[in-house]
């Protein structure tokens, strides 16, 4: 039995998506999918825009064999640790032969090149990087310029340009440096570009359907919508959709619309806020991608914190990018601490794997995880009493982020509460 590791988000699951579970079961032969998904938050720093139980459900319904949450604390990190975690999970189950992931270039061979270059960062190259990053660049306009000055090959920095190569290439390095026997795969980016606002013919990103949604919910909205539409009702927002989505997943954003979705950055706005006041300017560099450069702005411009998301545009500089200063902020706002995720990485990264769902006629998979797995598979979390005592700080961190987002989406819908704690596995 073969299976195919995707690492995703699914924020939220559209055509491309389905595309990626299609074409990745065929280019690597795979009878199955496992799939590692961020779960309410992701990696650009910010909250998804529904919960992770809908995500996950719409990737099972579209051919996905079985859904893992990927740790809160990998799941909104950096490109490279968000990589380093998801590989190390996918490899921990033990069933897992190949990983796919999408890239706008489709070109492995110079995807790999990159990768090893930046895994060994030979000393000339870092002299170029630290002088382009002196210049005032952010990092990944420092690196791009570093690889070009080092290889003299303008197509392999170009490379570095847009985010599924770079997110690809860090899969490759943890890979490489997890000395991993899971073979990588690449295919083609189709459609829009990641960052398109605007819907696409069949294939649009993933940023114009959440602007879309977001505009869906005007009544409830806390921050300006992107994009330009015309006055429209709910039933024409997915009327729009109907050639973007699966239609199984439509179905879904029918019945959950107003009731559990959209979620946005500003819903979180008083919370972050009621953290930043509880924190003295000098423990702030305790928490994830918080430096001292961030934390003296944060200190610096607290009295002009008006909401969430104008806060990031506050903060962030030529230097520091809007991603950075989310995912800063997010990591203060969940208490996500620098030397917790150093503890775990210490400790192999992972201390579970927990399934979120699965597909009842793919069940040998849990059978063949439970015998190849080094890691115990959680179902439900009376299980987390089995757990070491880091195990259970790490699982207690993830289940105070859920239980937080819950939290957000009872005040903002006025549903009921739902307890992380209490939630079952999905079955599909």
């Amino acid at each position: 039995m073969k299976i195919v590791g995707l690492i995703t988000e699914y924020n939220p699951f559209h055509n491309g998506h389905l595309y990626h579970i299609k074409e990745s079961l065929r280019v690597t032969g795979a009878d199955a999918a496992v799939v590692v998904m961020s779960g309410d938050y992701v990696q650009r720093g910010t909250p998804a825009i529904m919960p992770k139980r809908i995500r996950a459900e719409m990737a099972l319904m579209c051919g996905a064999g079985a859904v893992f949450e990927l740790p809160v604390c990998y799941a909104t990190g950096s490109a490279e640790l968000f990589a380093l975690g998801a590989v190390s999970l996918l490899e921990s189950l033990g069933i897992v032969d190949s990983i796919c992931f999408g890239s706008e270039c489709d070109d492995l061979p110079s995807m790999e090149q990159l990768a090893e270059l930046l895994l060994e960062e030979p000393e000339a190259y870092q002299i170029l990087l630290k002088a382009y990053l002196k210049q005032g660049m952010s990092f990944p306009r420092a690196r791009q310029e570093a690889i070009l000055s080092y290889t003299e090959d303008s197509q392999l920095a170009e490379i570095l340009r847009n985010p599924n190569n770079i997110l690809g290439i860090e899969y490759l390095k943890a890979i490489k440096k997890l000395g991993s026997r899971m073979e990588p795969y690449t295919i083609a980016r189709r459609g829009a570009q990641y960052h398109d606002e605007e819907l696409d013919s069949d294939y649009s990103s993933a940023t114009a359907i959440r602007s879309l949604l977001a505009y869906s919910s005007s009544s409830f909205n806390t921050e300006p919508v992107e994009g330009n539409y015309d006055e429209l009702s709910f039933s024409g927002i997915l009327s729009e959709l109907e050639n973007q989505v699966p239609k199984c997943c439509l179905e879904l954003l029918k019945d959950y619309h107003k009731v559990q979705y959209p979620i946005s950055q500003n819903d979180f706005s008083l919370i972050l806020k009621y953290k930043l006041l509880n924190k003295q300017p000098e423990s702030l560099v305790r928490y994830v991608d918080v430096s001292p450069e961030i934390a003296s702005r944060i200190a610096n411009q607290l009295n002009n914190f008006f909401n969430y998301k104008q806060f990031c545009d506050l903060l962030k500089t030529r230097e520091l990018t809007q991603t950075r200063v989310n995912r800063a902020l997010l990591h203060i706002m969940l208490g996500t601490k620098k030397a917790n995720v150093e503890e775990y990485i210490d400790n192999g990264y992972h201390m579970y794997a927990r399934l979120l769902g699965f597909r009842k006629d793919n069940a040998k998979l849990l059978t063949a995880m439970s015998k190849e797995s080094s890691l115990p598979v959680l179902t439900k979390m009376s299980e987390i009493d089995d757990l070491p005592e880091l195990g259970q700080k790490m699982l207690r961190h993830d289940m105070l982020a859920s239980n937080l987002y819950t939290s957000v989406v009872t005040d903002k819908f006025k549903t009921a509460f739902q307890n992380e704690y209490k939630q079952g596995v999905l079955k599909v």
